[in-house]
C-alpha cells in the first residue's frame, strides 16, 4: 500500500487537524512526521473545540494508531498536559499511540536558548514560538541531542546533564537572567509519564504496516511556506514541512508515497514577522481576522491576513507533488463585496507568476484578478450543489489556475461541515 501525505501549502495554520480528523476514518494509521509543540492543531466536533501541538489528529478515532515519528520533537511537559486533556475525554491513548525512539526532546534549557536568542535579535526577530523546537533541532544537526529512546538508557540522566551544561555556557554569552533548575522537576516529572508509553522503532513498524497492506496517512505540521528549505528564510520553522519530510520525518521509502492533499485556505494568513505580499493593512484585513477568529491556536497571538497568493501557492503544489487540493474557510469570506486573488508579482519592473528568492520590501507588488463574492451564509449546507454560484465558480476558477483539483470545501469549524467534491 501507498502511504498518503496530508500537508499546509501556505503559512501554517489552514486547517489541516480538521482534514485529519475527517479523513481519519479511511485509514488504520496516522502519522506525524516533523514539527512540534509550536503546531496547533484544532478539531471541532460535539460542540467542542480540541487542540491538539504533537500528538496526531487522528486521535479520536476509535481505531486508527497514531504515530509521532522520529522528525517530530517532544516537549514532555507539554504532552503530558495534552495526554491529561485526551484522558478526561477517555481517550485510551496508550493502546492507539505510539512514539518513535529516534523523535528528540526538548529539555527546559533548549527553551531558555529559544527565548534568549530571541531577545537579542530585538527589532530582527523572527517571530519564535518560544517553544525551544529551533535549539532542538539544532542539537539533532549538530549531533548533540537526546532522544526518546535514550529514556530506556542507564545513563540517560547523566546524558542530560552533560547536554544541559553545553547549554548553561551558550547561555553565559547572552545578557539574560535564567534558572534551568527550577524548570526541572516538571520536566522530569513528565518524562516518568513518557517512560509509560509506547516506544517503537517506527520505520520497522510502519515498513511492516505497508508490507501488511495498511492504510498509512502522513500528517505534516506548520505550512510549505516555512519549510526550512523551501520557505520565506529565515522567517520559517526548523524542519522540512514539504511532501519530502514525511520520507525522512517517518523512515519511508519515497517510492512508498501515494497521494499528496495539500491544504489552503480561501484567503492568506501568517503568524509572526515575515514577508507578506498580499497583507491586508486595512479595514477588510481587520473584518477577515474576525470573521476567521484568526488567532494561533499555540500562541493566541494574532494572523496577518491578506488576498490568496496563487503564484505561492503554484509554487507549494509544484514542490510538494500534490496530487488533491482541499480548500478550507470558505464561508469566512461570505458577505464581503468581492474577492481579490494575486494572479502574478510584479517583481523588479518584471511580471512573473512564480515565487522568486526574495519577496521582502518594496522589490515585489501584488497584481490582482477580482472575483464576486458569494452573499450566504454556508455553515449550514451540506452538498456541493447547495452552494452559491459565485462559490462554485471560485472553485473553478482556482482548479484551472492551479491546475490541481479541489476535492473538499470546508464551510465551517466542525467536521461535519465539509463538502466533498467529487
Amino acid at each position: 500500500m501507498a502511504v498518503d501525505v496530508l500537508l499546509g501549502l501556505q503559512w501554517g495554520d489552514e486547517g489541516k487537524g480538521k482534514i485529519v480528523d475527517v479523513l481519519t476514518s479511511k485509514y488504520d494509521i496516522i502519522a506525524r512526521f516533523q514539527g512540534g509543540p509550536n503546531a496547533g492543531h484544532t478539531l471541532e466536533f460535539d460542540g467542542i473545540k480540541h487542540v491538539l501541538h504533537t500528538i496526531p489528529s487522528g486521535i479520536f478515532h476509535p481505531t486508527a494508531i497514531n504515530i509521532i515519528g522520529n522528525g517530530v520533537v517532544i516537549d514532555p511537559i507539554i504532552f503530558k498536559k495534552e495526554l491529561e486533556g485526551l484522558k478526561k475525554l477517555n481517550v485510551n491513548f496508550k493502546e492507539k499511540l505510539f512514539i518513535s525512539r529516534k523523535a528528540h526532546l526538548i529539555l527546559p534549557s533548549h527553551k531558555l536558548l529559544d527565548a534568549a536568542s530571541e531577545h537579542a535579535k530585538g527589532k530582527d526577530k523572527i517571530g519564535s514560538t518560544l517553544k525551544g523546537i529551533g535549539p532542538t533541532y539544532m542539537d539533532k544537526t549538530g549531533r548533540n541531542g537526546l532522544r526518546i529512546g535514550d529514556i530506556e538508557l542507564p545513563d540517560f540522566t547523566s546524558r542530560y546533564t552533560k547536554l544541559v551544561n553545553k547549554h548553561k555556557q551558550l547561555l553565559n554569552h547572552f545578557d539574560f537572567e535564567y534558572d534551568v533548575e527550577a524548570m526541572e522537576k516538571e520536566w522530569f516529572d513528565s518524562i516518568d509519564l513518557l517512560k509509560e508509553m509506547h516506544f517503537i522503532d517506527s520505520e520497522q513498524y510502519l515498513a511492516q504496516a505497508i508490507k501488511d497492506g495498511k492504510n498509512v496517512l502522513a500528517e505534516g505540521a506548520q505550512g510549505s511556506l516555512l519549510d526550512i528549505d523551501f520557505g520565506t528564510y529565515p522567517f520559517v520553522t526548523s524542519s522540512n514541512t514539504v511532501a519530502a519530510g514525511a520520507c525522512t520525518g517517518l523512515g519511508i521509502a519515497p517510492n512508498k508515497i501515494g497521494d499528496v492533499f495539500g491544504i489552503f485556505k480561501a484567503y492568506l494568513t501568517r503568524v509572526g514577522s515575515g514577508p507578506f505580499p498580499t497583507e491586508l493593512h486595512d479595514t477588510t484585513g481587520v473584518d477577515i481576522q474576525k470573521a476567521g477568529n484568526e488567532f494561533g491556536a499555540t500562541t493566541g497571538r494574532p494572523r496577518r491576513c491578506g488576498w490568496i497568493d496563487l503564484p505561492a501557492l503554484k509554487y507549494a503544489i509544484n514542490v510538494n507533488g500534490v496530487t488533491k487540493l482541499m480548500m478550507m474557510k470558505a464561508d469566512v469570506l461570505s458577505n464581503f463585496p468581492t474577492i481579490k486573488v494575486c494572479t502574478h508579482y510584479k517583481y523588479n519592473g518584471e511580471i512573473i507568476d512564480y515565487l522568486p528568492y526574495n519577496i521582502e520590501g518594496d522589490n515585489i507588488e501584488p497584481i490582482y484578478n477580482e472575483l464576486p463574492c458569494w452573499k450566504v451564509d454556508l455553515t449550514g449546507l451540506t452538498d456541493m450543489s447547495d452552494l452559491p454560484k459565485e462559490l462554485i465558480d471560485y472553485v473553478t476558477y482556482l482548479e484551472k489556475e492551479l491546475e490541481t483539483p479541489i476535492t473538499i470545501v470546508s464551510v465551517g469549524p466542525d467536521r461535519t461541515q465539509t463538502i466533498l467534491n467529487n
